[in-house]
């Protein structure tokens, strides 16, 4: 597995809104669902099926986790998965960040963009 996080960017839109979600805190399926799209650059809602594909690759290569919420452990409902970022998904984030950061200069140096 990858150690440098850079090696993960650029990342696609929807998987950066899934990240930006989870830096708010831990969140099952459907409020990342529901939240992603305001992180996004406007790409529309996340569908079910592409969400989950999403989530299972960010646990495969470690920059979220499964834990187990105080409210699932009450209930019998045992398919609402909740999910965290690692602090390698916030390393990752971070350094699609700084990589946006770094276009965005490129474009304000080259007049393309106003200077904010």
């Amino acid at each position: 597995m990858p150690t440098e996080p850079e090696r993960f960017t650029p990342l696609k839109p929807d998987v950066f809104a899934v990240l930006l979600v989870l830096l708010r805190g831990d969140a099952h399926g459907y409020a990342i669902m529901r939240d992603a799209p305001a992180q996004s650059t406007g790409t529309g809602r996340l569908q079910a099926g592409a969400l989950y594909r999403i989530l299972a690759r960010l646990l495969d290569d470690g920059l979220i986790g499964e834990v187990e919420s105080e409210s699932s452990a009450e209930t019998t409902d045992q398919r609402r998965r909740n999910y965290r970022i690692t602090e390698f998904g916030r390393e990752v984030a971070a350094a699609e960040a700084r990589r946006m950061s770094e276009i965005l200069a490129l474009g304000q140096a080259n007049e393309l963009l106003e200077r904010t």
